[in-house]
């Protein structure tokens, strides 16, 4: 994965640091969209708080022991949490607070492994950094224990914590963090990162699929998705008649890219039957410019479309773990087909 350094966070690092690290919150929360870099530049925070010899432009030297320690995952200072099988926020994890029995949820057992850590002295008598990725994943119980270790933490423990779902946190938590937006990228540089990473003329139109994420589009691309997810475009654009069939071409590419999971198929036909909605409304799309359009366009009822993208929202939330995946998919292809059908005057 190639550096990764957008204008934006050049600002956001100002803000945090630009007064030197003293004036560091004690707890801080990078909330912005999935795909936009959050994880990376959060990385680079701790590696700057426990840097033991930061250079002037206050960047982590590389070289000092706790540079060396949190590069080969060993620091003790450093705890991770993050939800278990999260392949992306594991990325390069120095310790990791694992949620147990696969859950899908943090735990309140993760959090309490944590007050040991936050409240006995640091090893290397410097910073000690928690970072937690995926923070709307903490159950009730979770979040109200990190509250507690938020009302008063040592002066040099610091709290990083990472979401795209900002309103899912309770809001005594967001009020014991400062709340640091993280935006999109500019269009253009995000698609000039893209196309460095071997996209080429193609970057914008996937660029624009992701709604407008490049580390999204770039995970799709190391992952091996990009043709997956081109078929699954093409089964919608052109899409068979009998729900059986079209779930039948979605079951084989499942089958054929691992990495490519239910939820992602119903988020790319949410994402279709959006732009369709949009497009009678404004005839403009979000996601799919630059892919090919239905011919029919013009005869769909955008309410109707709405309300099919909506009645997908509890599939989404159950795709991870459905009972038969075979069925879901059948059911998916009906819920999308007959949105299609229906709205057809």
């Amino acid at each position: 994965m190639q550096h990764y350094n957008f204008k934006q966070f050049e600002s956001i690092k100002r803000q945090l640091v630009g007064q030197g690290l003293g004036r560091f919150p004690h707890a801080i929360l990078l909330a912005g969209p999935e795909g936009v870099g959050k994880q990376a530049f959060a990385e680079n925070l701790v590696a700057l708080l426990l840097c033991e010899a930061p250079t002037a432009a206050l960047e982590a030297c590389g070289q000092c022991p706790s540079c060396h320690w949190l590069n080969t995952g060993n620091h003790p200072d450093f705890r991770r949490v993050a939800p278990a099988g999260d392949e992306e926020g594991e990325e390069g994890a120095s310790e990791t607070v694992k949620r147990r029995g696969g859950s899908t949820l943090i735990r309140i057992d993760q959090i309490r492994e944590l007050e040991d850590f936050v409240f006995v002295g640091s090893h290397r008598q410097g910073n000690r950094v928690v970072l937690l990725t995926e923070a709307e994943a903490m159950n009730p119980a979770a979040a109200n224990a990190l509250l507690k270790i938020l009302e008063e933490p040592p002066a040099t423990v610091y709290f990083i914590l990472i979401t795209s779902k900002q309103k899912n946190l309770l809001p005594t938590l967001r009020s014991r963090c400062r709340v640091i937006p993280v935006p999109l990228p500019e269009p253009m540089a995000a698609a000039e990162f893209l196309r460095v990473a071997g996209l080429g003329d193609q970057a914008m139109r996937y660029l624009t699929l992701a709604g407008g994420a490049p580390l999204k589009v770039e995970q799709w691309k190391i992952a091996g998705q990009l043709a997956t997810i081109d078929a699954v475009v093409d089964s919608l654009t052109k899409p068979a008649t009998d729900p059986l069939a079209l779930a039948a071409r979605w079951d084989g590419l499942l089958k054929n890219d691992g990495a490519f999971r239910l939820d992602h198929l119903v988020e790319c036909v949410q994402r279709w039957l959006f732009d369709l909605a949009l497009e009678r409304m404004t005839g403009e799309v979000r996601y799919h410019r630059g892919w090919p359009r239905p011919k029919n366009v013009s005869a769909l009822d955008p309410l109707t479309l709405v309300a099919a993208w909506r009645e997908l929202l509890p599939l989404r939330r159950s795709a991870r773990h459905p009972l038969n995946q075979l069925l879901f998919i059948e059911t998916l292809a009906s819920y999308t087909l007959h949105a299609i059908n229906s709205s057809t005057r």
